[in-house]
């Protein structure tokens, strides 16, 4: 069971201009506003000019270019700006829209005819009918086909009076796929309880399966149960440090109506320290919308994961919870925007994303914009890489995921973890898993190695340029994958993520019954993956008294080749492994019956651990030494 919750419509990739010369010299071009799908071929016609349109205009502010230019000299250990952060006040008076900016833009939209409903420091919101904002945006909004579907968008690339001086970064909503009418919902119950059946292993290797068939020419372990805190901080080499005093930030879409009584249950368990009176807070929106269409029950258990993850690894960290209106992008940058505005922690993991080839590049440009600013403030963002491998199984095509494909953020890839007695790190492989069920006789495993199920993100983008972090650690034959210049390539790191070396994690659910009870269970995913990285991450801030690490990726490419990472490939024992596993049928208990098969690892579709550099673990996982590295920053 993976903790794959994608968003519905992600965006993301690196230096997309803001405006370049149109046909008009009178105007702007905004790059990226006209989606790929909106072709000849798939146009059905102009949009009824009394439709309504709701949008957002992104102010590109004072300096857009040394925006980007400072977020890399601070983050860059060889830099001499290198950890000097400025306050959110201070970097928003240096690189935010002036009032004058903000003034003009809103001034622009209100004489063609829109209705300004909201204005951050970011951008104006805006609503009205198609004909205003095709006076506004100097567009045609047409209908296109799309995936069976009708959608609208604008028919040539969206525009800016060039009065304003460059002063709009992007414009978003003017396409509406997927955008749906708003709900007035309340949260759900919890989804249905999900329990692990046994046998199972203690820690890697303690349980054989000398009754199931051999694999690999050997008999195999069967699951653990699910690690807990103790085992992966011995794993990922925290030592005494705890995380003390750092800030660490989730974000997720919606919040768990019961997180604090789940989290200090887990945590009184599992020996992990009791959560003091202000150590855990929520951050939440008025009110949610799309509940139904973004499966917000299923949401919950991404926030319990994320918060316990971060506090089994890192007991002694401050954890915010800034929960999304929706799993939609404007809801999401929202939160993203307040973390950076209010410089609520320094550390933030996101386990969510889509595959890049839904990316839209008004939304990259916005999502890289907040990066950059919470690079200047000295905050990093950490992203799940995906769960799908290579995407090909999922899609059909061969790509990553967004926004972990930002050259702003750091992807975490995933690896299946063997932890041995007393709590000893034995190996990790590449997560990638290929399933082969138990045959009716019980005397072999029917098409073994069998089907590919899930595994870590990761590949080369079609559409991010190679940051300079990567060049010369990234091989050409993947960094050169999809042009000769050279593309982002992800992850940048990795840990735990194979459901079936798990994580355990305790929350309320909901039983056959319809009550609604503390339950445990085993759970994966790079969802896991990013909280943990982020919890090292706060271990290894700790270390340097506190400092901020920022925008890690400069920093993690720099100890790259060292000690300070596992190498982690798909056969660390020189042979092919793989763990039994015995399911409920019915996902609850006994009574449908049981489910037996072969769980091999690191099969990861076309991707490959190998020595070096990654597309599955990047540069590897934090080895002990790792945090304390950090001291000498």
């Amino acid at each position: 069971m993976a903790a794959t919750l994608p968003l519905l419509a992600g965006a993301l990739a690196v230096g997309i201009p803001a405006a370049q010369a149109a046909d008009s010299p009178s105007r702007d071009t905004l790059a990226g506003t006209r989606p790929a799908w909106a072709t000849a071929k798939a146009d059905k016609g102009a949009t009824s000019n009394g439709s309504q349109v709701s949008a957002r205009v992104y102010f590109a502010g004072r300096n857009a270019a040394g925006l980007a230019a400072y977020a890399k000299a601070v983050s860059d250990p060889s830099s001499a700006s290198y950890g000097k952060y400025l306050s959110a006040k201070k970097s928003q008076q240096r690189f935010g829209a002036t009032k004058a900016q903000v003034a003009a833009v809103k001034s622009w939209l209100k004489s063609a005819g829109l209705t300004v409903t909201g204005t951050t420091q970011h951008y104006v919101s805006v609503t009205g009918d198609v004909a205003a904002a095709e006076k506004a945006f100097g567009t045609q909004l047409h209908n296109y086909a799309k995936s069976g579907k009708t959608y609208r968008a604008p028919s040539k690339t969206a525009s800016a009076p060039a009065a304003l001086n460059g002063a709009v970064l992007t414009v978003t909503g003017l396409d509406n796929a997927p955008h749906k009418a708003n709900h007035k919902d309340q949260l759900p119950p919890p989804d249905a309880v999900f329990r692990n059946s046994g046998p199972f292993s203690s820690y890697y290797g303690s349980n054989t399966a000398s009754t199931l068939p051999s694999a690999y020419g050997q008999k195999i372990p069967y699951a653990v149960k699910g690690y807990t805190g103790k085992q992966l901080r011995a794993a990922y080499g925290a030592g005494k440090r705890t995380g003390k005093g750092v800030r660490v930030a989730i974000t997720d879409a919606y919040a768990s109506p019961t997180i604090a009584f789940d989290a200090a249950t887990y945590a009184k368990k599992h020996g992990d320290a009791a959560y003091s009176s202000s150590q855990l807070r929520q951050v939440l929106p008025k009110k949610y919308t799309k509940t139904e269409e973004c499966g917000a029950a299923g949401w919950y258990g991404e926030e319990t994961l994320d918060v316990e993850a971060v506090h089994a690894v890192a007991p002694g960290a401050d954890i915010t919870y800034v929960g999304a209106a929706s799993c939609y992008d404007d809801d999401l940058l929202d939160s993203l925007n307040k973390i950076v505005d209010g410089h609520l922690a320094d550390i933030v993991s996101n386990s969510w994303g889509d595959i890049e080839a839904n990316q839209t590049p008004d939304l990259a440009a916005a999502y890289d914009q907040v990066f950059q600013f919470g690079a200047v403030e000295g905050i990093g963002f950490y992203f799940s890489s995906g769960d799908n491998g290579d995407e090909v199984a999922n899609t059909g095509v061969k790509q990553v995921d967004t926004p972990a494909n930002s050259a702003w953020v750091t992807a975490v890839g995933g690896t299946s973890l063997a932890v041995g007695k007393g709590d000893k790190y034995l190996w990790e492989t590449g997560w990638g898993t290929e399933k082969a069920s138990l045959s009716a006789d019980g005397k072999s495993w029917t098409d073994f190695p069998g089907a590919y199920t899930s595994g870590a993100g990761g590949g080369t983008s079609k559409t991010v340029p190679a940051p300079y972090y990567q060049k010369g650690v990234v091989p050409d034959a993947l960094a050169k994958l999809n042009n000769a210049a050279g593309n982002r390539v992800v992850p940048d790191i990795a840990a735990i993520a194979d459901p079936n070396t798990g994580f355990k994690v305790g929350q309320t659910q909901t039983l056959p019954d319809g009550t609604q009870a503390y339950d445990e269970y085993r759970i994966g995913g790079t969802s896991l993956a990013s909280p943990v990285i982020a919890a090292v991450q706060a271990l290894a801030q700790e270390a340097r008294g506190g400092k901020p690490i920022g925008f890690a990726n400069p920093s993690i490419y720099s100890k790259y080749g060292s000690k300070l990472y596992h190498d982690v490939t798909d056969t660390p024992t020189g042979t092919e492994l793989a763990v039994a596993r015995v399911d409920f049928a019915n996902g609850y208990d006994a009574t449908g019956g049981l489910l037996t098969s072969v769980r091999s690892l690191g099969k990861d579709a076309s991707l490959k651990a190998v020595k070096g550099y990654d597309d599955v673990t990047g540069v590897g996982s934090p080895t002990t030494g790792y945090v304390e590295s950090y001291r000498r920053h």
